[in-house]
């Protein structure tokens, strides 16, 4: 057996970037040769990244790339939030979008296919990056966008925004143009997300569920026994406009305005100030890690399960 030396297993790690103990054993395997030692760890990745894709992967980062006038946002998890401000993977996340970009996939798994950066595939490195880094990661998703954008990262990866724009030469032309923009996409990342963006958009079926579901409750209450059909019907018809604010972007109050004006307004008075149109036709906002399982373990009791198991 090879004599393996704390140089070479040093060397080895800052080659692959992988912890000691796995370099050292690698070294062994492949009797001292630094080259089959990195192919050891490479070959190994894939199983020990397959061990690691049930190990909860809810923090990340959330990521924009705008190239003229195409862009794409995504979101690529990881375990910790320490994992998510490793340059490397940053850099991982940055080579995605251009790929998205330049190749237009048409989902995760059309992307986990191609090429990335020479011969080895997306979701290889993807395995490669678990192996290294040592935690679960996965891509969440993306969506490709092209039009007249304006995008806005918040809490450096936190909550990711772009919206499309449909504007007149009156408004490209305008100087608060960007400006006005820019101020949707904030508005954007101050809400809740939303589904539609005005009520024109809203499905019939579901304006129509919405209005049983106010009229049962107009019926369980007694106060409303005595109330006519047609008056039930107006009370409806009013509580709607709660309904909008709540699903429809141009419904919203605008986060900056002072005398609570709602977005379709401050894009009127934009278009005024103008002298010409311009509207929302299209908006993406990502949330890092929304609607995933939260990992609730602390690492001193992991450290410690992995003590007992062995």
């Amino acid at each position: 057996m090879a004599n393996i030396s704390a140089k070479d297993v040093a060397e080895l790690r800052k080659k692959t970037g992988c912890g000691m103990m796995e370099c050292k054993k690698a070294l062994v395997e492949a009797d001292g040769n630094l080259e089959e030692a990195i192919k050891v760890l490479r070959e190994r990745g894939i199983a020990v990244a397959a061990k690691k894709a049930d190990r909860i992967a809810a923090e990340g980062l959330v990521d924009i790339a705008i190239e003229g006038e195409v862009g794409a946002i995504i979101e690529v998890n990881s375990e910790t939030d320490f994992v998510a401000k490793n340059d490397t993977f940053k850099a991982f996340v940055a080579n995605l979008l251009h790929i998205i970009i330049t190749e237009k996939p048409a989902d995760v798994a059309a992307l986990l296919a191609l090429t990335y950066e020479g011969e080895t595939t997306v979701e290889a490195q993807l395995k490669q990056m678990i192996f290294t880094i040592g935690e679960n990661m996965s891509i969440r998703r993306f969506d490709l966008i092209e039009g007249d954008l304006v995008s806005y990262i918040h809490g450096k990866g936190s909550i990711g925004v772009v919206v499309k724009f449909e504007a007149d030469d009156a408004a490209k032309a305008w100087d608060g143009y960007a400006e006005a923009k820019k101020n949707i996409a904030l508005h954007i990342a101050a809400q809740s997300a939303v589904p539609y963006i005005g009520k024109n958009d809203v499905p019939a079926s579901v304006i129509e569920e919405e209005k049983s579901v106010l009229l049962a409750q107009l019926a369980n209450d007694p106060a409303n026994a005595k109330k006519p059909q047609q008056v039930l019907e107006k009370i409806v018809i009013g509580r709607l406009g709660k309904f909008y604010e709540a699903n429809c972007l141009l419904e919203q109050e605008y986060v900056k305005a002072e005398n609570k004006e709602s977005v379709a307004k401050y894009l009127e008075e934009c278009g005024k100030a103008c002298g010409g149109n311009l509207t929302v036709s299209a908006f993406y906002r990502y949330e890092k890690g929304e609607g995933l399982q939260k990992r609730e373990e602390d690492f001193a009791a992991e450290i410690e399960k992995m003590v007992n198991n062995h």
